[in-house]
């Protein structure tokens, strides 16, 4: 026969051995190992049990109480808890390094629903799935609804948009990017907040339109739900002086897209007093492009060359002095060109009667007659590689004088709230939304709007995309084991590119 023992050592620590006897007395003891604690004693007991049990059939009549027949029977030791660990604590850091549990008051419900979205973005009832998945005892569904209405008010997200700007160090004239988008909601019929109206994604239901306000990096500072029928021009300044009323900021400097102002909405943000880069559309050559022609007749403009045209304001305009640059690409003139040799290909072949009238910018009609607008072709042809950018601002932030390049820089940024309209979307899954009353939707983009500035932050200092994060991270657990009276926590080794990475 064979069984397990402890002996006492020499050295005071406690050594396991397997003893195999027989009836004529002689004995053979196998030396399974030695430890110093009661933990490190039952691990070898059970892989001493585990040791004698190997090869042998078993008959489990299933008479040993709940818990012990495995440990009895040399079987593997009961697992009592497994986590997502490294990857639960890592967006539990970052959650609280930009400070949402103070903001938030240390509501745990939130934090859960935040880093559950970023974990697997799904509906608030799968959430609780999710959540049982990463090891987090999930609450009941009821509670998450009890919730919701207060995410959904004002000063909560108010309270987010705070510790974000402070997160972000926002200063006097900094640089904000400013962009909308559009959600979409499966639904028939309008409410009054989710109405059709000119959507991003070209859906014809009806949706709701996002206001987002970044830093230059792309890193969230408040988000803003309008009425789906809502103009985009009519969106930036609401959102900006809610921002600048929040925070007491006197001025920022607000980059965005020629697709969000109107004349009416520039007149407005210069009533407001506030600075800005905006990009603009050119419907004619400019008069600085073309003296330049007219000077050199018989060249090509240089790839990245920028002229530079002062816009003084007159008495009457109450505006500031505004400076316009126009900067001709080599590429973005290639690109254009092709686009308009194919528009005017076309309408050849259509004022030739030999494809259908289409919309077609180059074919003018005249009653019956059609035309190829060669002047229209040929200013586009003339405007092909320009583009415009205007500012009003007297110096850069650093108080620096503004150069061509800081502006042209500044309006390139975009690109980064484009990234966090992407992240929102894609990463986050921000559509489709479950929810139909406006509390819900409220509360469901304060949500999205945390997890997306922890995702930014985890970009931001690890180099890896959320996705890879995420993807990597959630292998790894970190587990409790049952040996005899004691609990063991073990965990998977993690691979090196993932423990070199540095969160604080």
């Amino acid at each position: 026969m064979a069984y397990v023992r402890t002996v006492k050592t020499a050295s005071g620590a406690t050594a396991v051995q397997i003893v195999h006897s027989s009836r004529r007395g002689s004995r053979d003891i196998e030396h399974v190992g030695s430890a110093h604690d009661e933990a490190e004693v039952e691990l070898l007991k059970a892989a001493a049990r585990q040791r004698l049990a190997a090869g042998q059939g078993e008959l489990d009549l299933d008479l040993a109480p709940a818990g012990e027949a495995g440990r009895r029977a040399g079987g593997p030791l009961p697992i009592t808890s497994s986590r997502m660990g490294h990857l639960w604590d890592a967006l539990s850091q970052a959650y609280d390094a930009l400070g949402f549990d103070v903001a938030a008051d240390g509501d745990e419900m939130f934090r859960c629903l935040v880093l559950a979205r970023i974990i697997e973005p799904t509906s608030k009832l799968d959430a609780l799935r999710v959540l049982e998945e990463v090891g987090t005892g999930p609450p009941s569904y009821a509670t998450v609804k009890r919730h919701l209405p207060v995410y959904a008010q004002e000063s909560w997200r108010e309270r987010l948009a705070a510790v974000c700007a402070a997160h972000a160090g926002l200063g006097p004239a900094s640089l904000v990017l400013y962009d909308v988008s559009t959600l979409y909601f499966e639904t028939d019929a309008g409410d009054g907040f989710r109405e059709p109206g000119f959507s991003k994604e070209r859906r014809l239901e009806p949706q709701i339109t996002i206001g987002l306000l970044t830093n230059a990096t792309g890193f969230p500072l408040m988000v803003n739900a309008f009425e789906g029928n809502k103009a985009e021009t009519a969106t930036m300044l609401p959102t900006l002086e809610a921002f600048m009323a929040a925070h007491r900021l006197t001025d920022v400097t607000v980059v965005a897209d020629a697709g969000m102002i109107s004349k009416a909405n520039q007149q407005a943000i210069e009533k407001a007093g506030l600075s800005f880069i905006l990009g603009m559309r050119i419907p004619d050559v400019p008069y600085v492009v073309a003296e330049w022609y007219q000077k050199h007749p018989d060249a090509a403009i240089a790839d990245g060359q920028i002229f530079t045209q002062p816009w003084p304001a007159g008495h009457t305009d109450n505006r500031r002095d505004q400076v316009i640059y126009y900067q001709y690409r080599a590429d973005r003139a290639r690109r254009t060109l092709r686009g308009i040799d194919e528009q005017v290909a076309k309408a050849e072949k259509a004022v030739a009667g030999k494809a259908a009238v289409k919309r077609n910018r180059f074919v003018q009609l005249s009653g019956a007659t059609k035309t190829v607008n060669r002047d229209l072709e040929a200013k586009a042809r003339a405007l092909a590689g320009l583009k415009g950018y205007v500012t009003n601002l007297a110096a850069c932030p650093d108080g620096t004088p503004v150069t061509p390049e800081f502006v042209i820089g500044a309006y390139h940024r975009l690109f980064q709230i484009e990234k966090s309209f992407r992240m929102s979307k894609h990463d986050l899954q921000a559509r489709p939304i479950y929810a139909r009353k406006r509390d819900s939707i409220e509360a469901h983009l304060t949500i999205v709007f945390a997890a997306l500035a922890i995702s930014r932050w985890i970009e931001d200092r690890t180099g890896w995309s959320i996705k890879k994060f995420v993807r990597t991270a959630r292998r790894y657990r970190t587990i409790k084991i049952q040996a005899g009276s004691q609990t063991i926590t073990a965990a998977d080794p993690l691979p090196a590119d993932l423990s070199v990475l540095r969160l604080s």
